[in-house]
């Protein structure tokens, strides 16, 4: 399982989801959902559904689901997977994680991707960039 916001689709995400994918079997992502993003991020600038079927046209892809508002851990226990697949800048306490879902009596393993040696590999670096090149 992977998860994130997904707003503007750029490299950094592509390379999250490859290393995802070549960690298990089958890859679910979960999309934030509008609500988390706002309380978490910023304003989406693509809304929940939108994200997730560009999430879930991707090769590395076999499931995509909007997360729930509120307690990520209620997506987790439906999906149950085997490995939970950080990405390499997402603020999660990987320890902090383990002993969470140890708690909810789940065995899933945690890992994180490795960074995407492409300049723009994030939607605020993008989102700078243009406003760069308008003279913002």
């Amino acid at each position: 399982m992977a998860s994130g916001v997904f707003d503007i689709l750029h490299t950094g995400h592509i390379s999250y989801l490859e290393q995802a994918k070549a960690m298990g079997d089958e890859l679910v992502v979960v999309v934030a959902c509008d609500n988390t993003v706002r309380k978490r991020k910023h304003e989406p600038i693509t809304p929940e559904a939108m994200r997730a079927r560009i999430i879930d046209s991707l090769k590395s892809v076999d499931m995509t689901v909007i997360g729930s508002d509120g307690d990520i851990f209620s997506t987790i226990l439906k999906i149950r997977p085997d490995i939970i697949v950080l990405g390499f800048d997402q603020a999660f306490d990987e320890i902090e994680l383990r002993n969470e879902l140890e708690k909810r009596g789940m065995t899933a393993e945690v890992r994180r991707a490795g960074k995407c040696a492409d300049d723009l590999t994030g939607t605020r670096k993008i989102i700078s960039r243009i406003m760069e090149l308008r003279g913002e």
